[in-house]
């Protein structure tokens, strides 16, 4: 196959006298705008890629592509402004063609970063690149095409459906089709790319090619051929196009497709939001990722804080870890944190390139055991699975020491992509970016006392703050959507107050920076965690208190900080971490039991119980009880939705759970498979008890 240098015109289009491609090169416009699922004056694009293992022209089509979405003065002309791109790419873990892609030497970052990251992490599932202001958005469903696509839920609105689809022949079959045609719109193009011994012009000659095209027109999709070495005029030429008849039983055979997985999913709703107004409240990393998700989208957010400025909470620490949290089952859990760990370095690398000041620096984290029980989940953990080297990779004590630049008496894990981050300045970049979007609304000292929902809207009572207006109240609303992001202050309202989630106080100690202290070159954690020095000072701790009654400065827990770096680490280093400057900083972060976020609908726990008296689970009725609560859409509060529960690794998995509501706020394909979805449903607590048996 010749080197196709493919352009996209609808991110890309040039002036015919700056153009660099040949006339009789196809662009994207050319393979997909004339197809009947996406006009060519559509501003919102949804394609899907399907492409073989050793498949050359995706890299030459994704190359063009984000180079031109990354050029700066590409994005300030004027017909680009309202024009969106979403690709769907599906790629086995070899695939030869996001190696080369990954490399590319016309790639600049930070794309190419993430993309290299994504390609050798080798982690299964869906990893989001956001590019051109989210005006091209591109999900790499890595691992088996069919696996991915069956983990997939699909979209509660037609409009963000799968539009068209362009595959290689010799990777379709018909399991993939029908489960293509589940996530498409109704009237959704297939694009089969002709290799050199298949022609789809003689059937005779390929009797494979002929039984394809019958399974594709079945599934309802119109077929088309796309050559690459054709004449300009002849790149896409019509195969076959479904009859009305067959066209409206492949309809049937996608609805039925579609209720049969949300039947089994309806324990965790993904109900979408209601058009119109959202308010969050809340005012750290969650909720200013999930305010600057929303306004890519050009949705309309008032967004409501109770201090002075965002990242004063928990989001409000001088250094913060941001580090993967790994299982050694490597089930949901651990998938999600990778997920969210590479998708939080995406997210800092594109406001720092884009202006924002986040001190940060990925400088690896070293993590060690600090007795025998740690020690040992340590080396189960890393020798439990095949981790890529660059997620992490075993060290022993010399090796540590090099990396530190001081001396580790013990080995562990090193974690090459990590580091820290400015919690409070990552918080506020993405909000500044936000409102530079210009759909935001902030409330700066308000506090949220009370929430309701009246007339098919929600209004918040507030208390404002501030010299001029100190306790007054103040009345917001109504709204269409309410988002609560609000941290320790989640179970504060009615609605909320039953979620099986605690707070846990933390206090984190500030260290001058001494030598040999000062020379430190990666974050340790162990016992507790110590950073790299930034302004002179160094981050240790973190003590962990449930329930505490207050957030006044603790000498007793500035001890223990110390204790658990000195009992990690037994080198005469440790000898200049002083705390005698009692410099230190309070917070409580929300924790669940299972460690996970908590993102989506929120619970309606009154309704819950009241169907509980009815349907509790009897030995005469157990199968019976348990399906119930298996395939019975959970009771929600319309138009509430949960964001919280981060723990002490929300910047790791904050990020990437705003983005996931983002897109069920507006009824999107979503970026996560339907494990990684219940893991994070606030409901998951509940439903795990009410299906064994078990009380509420």
């Amino acid at each position: 196959m010749p080197n196709i240098h493919l352009r996209v015109n609808s991110l890309a289009t040039e002036h015919p006298d700056n153009a660099q491609n040949s006339d009789k090169m196809p662009t994207f416009d050319t393979i997909f705008s004339h197809l009947s699922a996406i006009p060519s004056q559509n501003t919102h694009q949804i394609v899907a890629l399907l492409p073989s293992c050793d498949a050359k022209w995706p890299a030459a089509l994704l190359a063009e592509l984000l180079t031109q979405a990354g050029s700066k003065q590409h994005l300030q002309k004027p017909h680009l402004q309202k024009q969106h791109l979403h690709l769907h790419l599906f790629a086995q873990h070899q695939a030869s063609w996001l190696k080369a892609l990954a490399e590319s030497e016309t790639l600049a970052s930070p794309a190419k970063e993430q993309i290299k990251a994504i390609c050798d992490a080798r982690v299964s599932g869906c990893h989001r690149l956001k590019l051109a202001e989210a005006r091209l958005i591109i999900d790499i469903h890595l691992g088996d095409p069919l696996t991915q696509l069956k983990a997939l839920v699909p979209p509660n609105s037609p409009n963000h459906t799968i539009q068209g689809w362009l595959a290689d022949t010799d990777v379709v079959d018909e399991a993939l089709i029908w489960q293509m045609a589940r996530l498409s719109q109704d009237n959704a193009d297939l694009l089969l790319l002709e290799s050199s011994d298949v022609n789809l012009d003689k059937a005779s000659d390929n009797a494979n090619t002929n039984l394809l095209t019958k399974l594709i027109i079945k599934a309802g999709f119109t077929c088309y051929r796309l050559n690459l070495s054709a004449k300009d005029d002849q790149h896409v030429t019509l195969v076959e196009k479904p009859s009305i008849a067959s066209l409206d039983i492949a309809m049937d055979e996608r609805r039925a497709l579609r209720r049969q997985q949300l039947d089994k999913f309806a324990f965790n709703p993904l109900t979408q939001g209601n058009e119109g107004e959202i308010a969050i409240i809340g005012g750290g990393v969650a909720s200013a990722n999930l305010a600057l998700s929303l306004a890519e989208r050009g949705r309309q957010v008032s967004f409501f804080c109770m201090d002075k400025a965002p990242g004063e909470q928990a989001s409000g620490n001088k250094q913060g870890a941001i580090y993967p949290l790994l299982t050694p089952e490597h089930g949901s859990l651990s998938h999600y944190f990778l997920q969210g760990y590479l998708f939080s370095r995406q997210r800092i690398n594109q406001l720092v390139e884009a202006g924002h000041e986040i001190p940060h620096d990925f400088c690896g984290v070293l993590q060690t055991g600090h007795d025998e029980r740690s020690h040992k989940r340590l080396a189960k953990i890393i020798n439990a699975q095949p981790w890529a080297d660059s997620i992490a990779r075993p060290v022993d004590a010399p090796q540590a020491s090099a990396l530190a630049n001081l001396t580790i008496e013990h080995q562990g894990i090193y974690y090459p992509l990590a580091g820290w981050v400015s919690p409070q300045a990552f918080t506020r970049a993405a909000i500044n970016q936000a409102e530079q979007l210009g759909m935001q609304t902030s409330h700066y000292q308000c506090r949220v006392t009370a929430i309701r929902f009246e007339n098919q809207q929600w209004y918040l009572s507030t208390v404002q703050d501030g010299q001029d207006q100190d306790g007054q109240e103040v009345k917001f609303g109504p709204f269409a959507n309410l988002v609560l992001a609000n941290g320790r202050h989640l179970t504060d309202f009615a609605q909320t107050a039953h979620l099986p989630i605690s707070g846990f106080r933390g206090q984190v100690s500030h260290i001058p920076a001494r030598a040999p202290l000062k020379d430190l070159k990666t974050v340790l954690c162990a016992h507790g965690y110590l950073t790299p020095a930034h302004d002179r000072l160094h981050c240790t701790g973190a003590s962990y208190v449930k329930d505490a009654s207050n957030l006044d400065y603790s000498a007793v827990e500035q001890v223990e900080n110390l204790d658990k770096i000195r009992t990690s680490y037994g080198d005469d280093w440790t000898k200049a971490v002083d705390i005698t400057g009692h410099s230190a900083r309070v917070g409580v972060r929300m924790v669940t039991r299972d460690h996970a976020p908590m993102m989506g609908c929120a619970p309606d726990f009154e309704a819950i119980s009241a169907a509980y008296v009815d349907h509790q689970q009897t030995k005469k009725r157990a199968k019976e009880s348990a399906k119930y609560w298996q395939t019975t859409p959970a009771p929600v509060h319309q138009g509430l939705f949960i964001l919280g529960g981060l723990g002490s690794r929300g910047l790791t998995s904050g990020p990437l759970a705003a983005e996931i509501l983002a897109a069920q706020l507006c009824g999107e394909l979503l970026p996560a498979t339907q494990d990684i979805l219940t893991l994070l449903n606030p409901n998951r607590m509940w439903i795990r008890k009410l299906i064994k048996g078990k009380a509420l």
